[in-house]
């Protein structure tokens, strides 16, 4: 089994930045969502990835492609995000007014994906990442990355609901001694090119 995990939001879309739930609909990033994706590349150039994966969106390759791994990665079909079904397209404030209190982790998505389904993809993902070694990283999307993290610590995916991730953010799943664990979440690109940056010069 692979000893780190990096997971990586892509970048902002113009849905993203609506609010619009955004599953199969593929959308490019926006200029500032090229510049958030461009961010991570000087951090994770500085690891050494024996793995390389991405959603086969436009808005997951891209954000791979700025982050200088376009050339290595290769395209996981079960990456792509929740299919949203009858909601895709939709705001969260636009489903509650149908649906009064829905939440995708709790409830699923009419004609779309439910729970259990990403419950079975995110564990399907996980046996595949189990030949791997070294250390991997996983270009995807919010929704399915927090479904992810939560069955890689034996959470059910419902749980996912009290995981905020941000666009072009990164987190990391490994282990602590011999339990899997979320060795960083939800750090935001901006943050890191700040915290990757070279300190100045003590006067």
């Amino acid at each position: 089994m692979a000893a780190q995990i990096f997971l990586i939001r892509h970048g902002e879309t113009q849905w993203s930045l609506t609010g619009r739930h955004t599953g199969r609909t593929d959308l490019p990033l926006t200029e500032n969502g090229e510049r958030g994706a461009a961010h991570l590349h000087g951090l994770l150039q500085r690891i050494t990835f024996t793995h390389v994966l991405t959603s086969p969106l436009q808005r997951a390759r891209r954000t791979c492609e700025l982050a200088g791994f376009g050339a290595v990665a290769q395209v996981e079909p079960d990456l792509h995000e929740w299919d949203y079904g009858d909601y895709e397209g939709r705001t969260t404030a636009e489903i509650h007014a149908q649906q009064p209190g829905w939440d995708v982790f709790q409830n699923g998505c009419p004609q779309g994906e439910s729970t259990g389904q990403i419950s079975q993809r995110a564990d399907r993902v996980l046996a595949g990442l189990r030949p791997m070694d070294g250390t991997v990283a996983l270009f995807s999307h919010g929704h399915f990355l927090r479904a992810l993290a939560v069955r890689w610590i034996g959470l059910p995916v419902h749980e996912g609901r009290h995981f905020a991730l941000d666009t072009a953010s990164l987190s990391m799943l490994g282990f602590n001694g011999e339990i899997p664990a979320i060795s960083l979440w939800n750090a935001s690109s901006n943050a890191i090119f700040a915290l990757s940056a070279p300190l100045p010069p003590r006067t």
